[in-house]
């Protein structure tokens, strides 16, 4: 942040520098980064993959190379259900962070788990998280068609439901231009390989740009 100094407050020459110095690193102590969490399943920690090639890696040095200083740490477990996501919301969302994304539902859908049970949780979790200052983003995510139309309905509602009512910011599918790419996707059909995680990440980056604009000053 610039700092604009009026008058001849601060006086030219050796100390007059030294004085101007101070004050700027008073007013931005070194660019400290956002510290941040991604809270999700298999499909955000990077099942399958290096730890450089999983999303929140991949996310934080897109943004790093736009100028955005972050500290992204990933809490992917693998198997996670919206209401394990819940059960271990305090420890993996330590004190100090000031931004979450929430990517979770996917193994609730693949379990056909109740819609309402899924969403009890993530409105859970996203109240917690607002309840303690945090930042929050949801991540949506879309139920598999072979469990018909009135659980699909019932699911796929979920995420838009609760951004609005609860007036986050929503990533409408968070496998946005891989899900059911042989080429994007591991041997399970699932799991995005690299490639399509830089394309997760290169779609996600406007909404993610905007969600993080408050804390950070920057501008998309």
């Amino acid at each position: 942040m610039a700092l604009t100094v009026a008058g001849s407050a601060l006086a030219e020459g050796p100390a007059g520098n030294e004085a101007k110095n101070n004050v700027k690193n008073e007013a931005n102590p070194i660019n400290k980064p956002i510290k941040m969490v991604v809270l999700g399943d298999s499909l955000s920690a990077g099942l399958g993959l290096s730890a450089n090639d999983a999303f929140p890696a991949k996310l934080q040095k897109a943004l790093k190379d736009k100028g955005i200083n972050v500290d992204i740490t990933n809490a992917g477990v693998s198997g996670d259900t919206a209401s394990g996501g819940r059960d271990r919301l305090d420890w993996s969302v330590g004190e100090g962070t000031q931004a979450v994304i929430v990517e979770l539902g996917a193994n609730d859908a693949l379990r056909g788990t109740d819609p309402a049970v899924t969403r009890a949780a993530l409105s859970d979790i996203l109240t917690r998280l607002k309840a303690r200052n945090i930042a929050v983003m949801l991540c949506g995510m879309l139920a598999p068609p072979n469990y018909g139309r009135d659980y699909a309905e019932r699911f796929n509602t979920i995420y838009p439901d609760l951004a609005k009512s609860l007036g986050i910011p929503l990533y409408p599918f968070f496998l946005d231009g891989v899900a059911a790419d042989a080429k994007l996707n591991q041997a399970d059909g699932i799991h995005p390989t690299p490639q399509g995680v830089d394309i997760i990440v290169a779609k996600m980056m406007p909404t993610v740009e905007a969600f993080l604009g408050p804390l950070t000053g920057h501008q998309p």
